[in-house]
């Protein structure tokens, strides 16, 4: 697999932008076809669906925010160490830290998408199902394009848009096969809400990030967005912390922390920045897109969350989505 990571030599070529042909007619750039990036995004998805279930897990031996303030800080560091080595040891990104305006930009726009985003995403996955919380956050697509066509930075051809109808008519029939109206409901649907709002601060944050994936190498900008991330939340998290009783954890809970914080928050997120570069946010978002998938799985496997004909029809009607949108 090619490495992820942002260079300032790739070109103008990777985007879809529209060219001009001999006729002086305008026409779409190519596509990059599917390779390495598509793959390393198919990994990414399922890191992402893993994690559902290891979450899950992990906040219920650990507070919500503890488990998260923990996963987060382990993140920034080894971003932020892998950033060093990567550019003194293998000379990627030898361009250095970008400029004081972009840094502040970077940690503005990491506490949206590392910050509220987490504190959203946790607290929400410890109220619901590994199934619906990996269901929901999938919705970010939708969000993506609808953002990115207000701000003018997206065009979303008619495939594309079937793609995406197709892709939250699978989130709808997931819903359906994973209904709650047992005596949890109510926090249920906490859970569920959090999770669609923490949907929206990942779409948001997503979108005005693009830009700087063009001319920021991805190990820094993502230990950026990282750090921009963990001050809120520690700050957030503080109490919780210190109150808990870290060396009663058995060695499943720490792996459960590590996990989340090296694989999900780490290598997955140097794929999907790069997948942004390289294919844009919406389509890049759609292979999110598979996380419910992977995630219905592990949770069958692990939790024991049983998986209904209404599931494997969202499924499928999600994957139907992702391939008309890359094809």
């Amino acid at each position: 697999m090619a490495s992820p990571l942002h260079t300032r030599t790739q070109t103008a070529a990777d985007d879809a932008r529209l060219t001009r042909t001999d006729d002086g007619t305008s026409s779409a750039a190519a596509r990059p076809a599917f390779g390495a990036t598509d793959l390393s995004l198919l990994l990414m998805a399922l890191i992402w669906g893993v994690n559902y279930t290891s979450v899950k897990y992990g906040t219920g031996l650990v507070a919500p925010l503890a488990f998260n303030g923990v996963r987060v800080t382990l993140a920034a560091i080894a971003l932020v160490v892998v950033a060093q080595l990567a550019s003194a040891w293998f000379g990627v990104e030898r361009e250095g830290w970008p400029s004081r305006r972009d840094a502040i930009m970077l940690l503005l726009l990491g506490t949206l998408g590392n910050g509220v985003y987490q504190i959203l995403f946790v607290e929400g996955i410890a109220r619901t199902r590994a199934g619906d919380a990996a269901l929901l956050i999938s919705a970010s697509p939708a969000f993506i394009a609808i953002i990115g066509r207000v701000r003018g930075t997206e065009r979303v051809s008619m495939r594309g848009i079937v793609g995406i109808a197709l892709s939250i008519l699978g989130m709808g029939l997931v819903v359906v096969g994973t209904a709650d109206t047992g005596p949890n409901h109510r926090a249920i649907l906490l859970g569920d809400s959090l999770l669609l709002i923490s949907s929206l601060c990942w779409s948001v944050y997503t979108v005005y990030l693009q830009p700087y994936t063009h001319r920021i190498g991805g190990i820094r900008l993502s230990a950026l967005t990282m750090i921009g991330g963990m001050v809120p939340l520690l700050a957030v998290a503080a109490p919780s912390m210190i109150t808990t009783d870290w060396g009663a954890l058995p060695l499943l809970a720490w792996g459960s922390i590590t996990y989340s914080g090296l694989f999900a928050l780490v290598i997955a997120y140097l794929f999907w920045y790069h997948g942004v570069r390289v294919l844009g946010p919406t389509r890049t978002a759609m292979y999110a897109n598979l996380q419910p998938v992977f995630a219905l799985a592990v949770a069958w496997l692990v939790l024991g969350e049983g998986i209904t004909g209404w599931e494997i029809a969202g499924a499928t009607s999600i994957i139907t989505g992702l391939l008309l949108t890359r094809s």
